[in-house]
């Protein structure tokens, strides 16, 4: 266990971020992430190397966001008692050495094993934002969390618009070669640029892990709100990848008939994102987290509706996954905003909850999305996005109303 990092009562709190460094974690954020997601242009690929089935391949994303769900859930906390900066470098280190073993794999429950291994190890990008949250005014919050989301986002486009690419014409493993670099590049550079100090009035010293553990129960009861926003942001998640993943097997399908290049090109469409989600982040600011994530409900609501009936013409497919790129990491950015103003002694455990949310939504979304394409087709994986986004827009109308009665 990482030692504890206190402060003499002579050394000064932590400086606040630059914008230099907010860019450097946000690269960092990028690349972390960006290996949860390489499977999803190449599912179809790696399923008939390792010669399995639509549901089986599906147990290789669908252990990773469980794993990472449990990661989370007991590696995160950590975040509120030991310095940030040790944490991020041992798991950093963790993930290089998951990636690499999946790029070596030559059984499918190796593969397997490295997938649910990187996902336990995955706690970075989820650190970084509450790291991120104590050195900023409260006034930039929204700004300063949609950057670091935008990193995520970016990650995520790397991965899906790349490794469908690289696939096609390298083969898959080279994915995972290129993806060994980047975590070793990310491994040796981010310790350097993160602050070494904490600071010390938001940290209880003499908490014990185990009561660390324990004191997320109650954190629960007192925040319903961030519960709520969990919830959300799950089944939120649960879309995005059950869609994705369903493309992955549908465009490559005898009936399609594309490559998983094609599946990488589709992806592109996220780079959207790094211009919308800061903008949609200060909106955010100004007229209140609920009530935007309201709207922007609503608007993904009406993109997932198209999948169904656009979902065999590639060029008419590409409106609903622009509406549906740019809506969904907004909800994320608006959910996290509920609770991320409060104590900073417990905004890293808040972000545990929540984010245990998100990846258990993520990894049932994995194997339904997986199973439903196995079973019904493109219209399995239709129908299970609508119901989850109508579930979505249901929820924040609900948040809304009880955030107005607080008020």
């Amino acid at each position: 266990m990482p030692p504890t990092s206190t402060p003499s009562d002579s050394e000064p709190v932590s400086s606040k971020l630059s914008g230099r460094q907010v860019w450097i974690l946000t690269l960092a954020s990028a690349i972390v992430t960006a290996n949860a997601y390489y499977i999803h242009p190449i599912v179809s690929v790696v399923a008939e190397t390792f010669d399995v089935g639509p549901s089986m391949i599906g147990l290789v994303p669908a252990a990773n966001q469980i794993a990472l769900a449990v990661g989370i859930f007991f590696l995160l906390p950590l975040g509120d008692r030991y310095s940030n900066r040790t944490l991020t470098a041992l798991f950093v280190i963790g993930q290089f050495i998951s990636i690499a073993l999946m790029a070596l794999a030559q059984d499918f429950r190796l593969f397997l094993i490295g997938s649910t291994l990187l996902g336990f190890m995955t706690i970075a990008p989820y650190l970084l934002p509450a790291y991120a949250s104590k050195r900023v005014d409260a006034a930039e919050l929204g700004k300063v969390t949609a950057i670091l989301t935008t990193g995520i986002i970016a990650g995520i486009l790397l991965a899906r618009a790349g490794a469908g690419v690289v696939a096609e014409y390298f083969g898959w493993r080279t994915v995972y070669y290129i993806a060994t670099a980047l975590m070793l590049a990310v491994t040796v550079t981010l310790p350097f640029s993160m602050d070494r100090r904490e600071p010390s009035a938001d940290r209880d010293e003499h908490t014990s892990y185990l009561r660390l553990i324990g004191s997320m129960l109650p954190l629960v009861g007192r925040y319903p709100g961030m519960l709520l926003s969990g919830t959300i942001q799950a089944l939120n998640f649960g879309i995005f990848i059950s869609i994705w993943l369903g493309l992955g097997l549908h465009l490559t399908s005898p009936e399609m008939g594309y490559g998983v290049d094609v599946v990488g090109y589709l992806a592109l469409f996220a780079v959207v994102n790094l211009v919308t989600t800061p903008r949609f982040g200060a909106w955010a600011d100004r007229i209140g987290a609920r009530k935007a994530r309201v709207y922007i409900a609503i608007f993904q609501f009406c993109g997932v509706c198209l999948f169904l009936p656009f979902g065999y013409n590639l060029w008419l497919l590409m409106i609903p996954i622009l509406i549906t790129n740019i809506g969904g990491p907004i909800i994320d950015v608006t959910g996290r905003m509920t609770f991320l103003n409060e104590a900073p002694a417990v905004r890293t455990r808040l972000m545990t909850i929540y984010i245990v949310f998100m990846f258990v939504g993520g990894g049932l979304a994995s194997w339904a999305g997986t199973s439903a394409y196995g079973q019904w087709g493109w219209t399995g994986n239709g129908v299970l996005a609508l119901v989850l986004s109508a579930i979505v827009l249901t929820l924040c109308f609900v948040s809304a109303h009880q955030g107005a009665k607080s008020t």
